[in-house]
């Protein structure tokens, strides 16, 4: 079983920035893909950003060049730095956890979720 926390969360201000960590406690060796999907008010669960045991990170087209996933494995933490935000990133932000990148490219796939994080970005 994998136990996963979100902090980091908050309100800011269209144009600013937040970091995000997800610290992952327990073990499954099955887990090599982590992950951040959001939900925003009224919308489906969307895929956010993906990062896999030593691969390449993988992002919506919503966020390329604006969030930034990474690792650091020793401290079992998944990070997403956002910049540039915008009004229409408010959403829950929620952790993920599963076996390949492909599973976790949807909510099905996911074998552990976070309880989530708020992100409200507004003037």
């Amino acid at each position: 079983q994998v136990h996963l926390v979100e902090s980091g969360g908050g309100l800011v201000q269209p144009g600013g920035s937040l970091r995000l960590s997800c610290a992952a406690s327990g073990s499954d060796f099955s887990i090599n893909a982590m992950g951040w999907y959001r939900q925003a008010p009224g919308k489906q669960r969307e895929l956010v950003a993906t990062i896999a045991s030593g691969g390449s990170p993988g992002y919506a087209d919503s966020v390329k060049g604006r969030f930034t996933i990474s690792r650091d494995n020793a401290k079992n933490t998944v990070y997403l730095q956002m910049n540039s935000l915008k009004v229409e990133d408010t959403a829950v932000y929620y952790c993920a956890a599963g076996g390949t990148i492909v599973r976790l490219t949807t909510t099905g796939g996911v074998d552990y979720w976070g309880k989530g994080t708020l992100v409200t970005v507004s003037s």
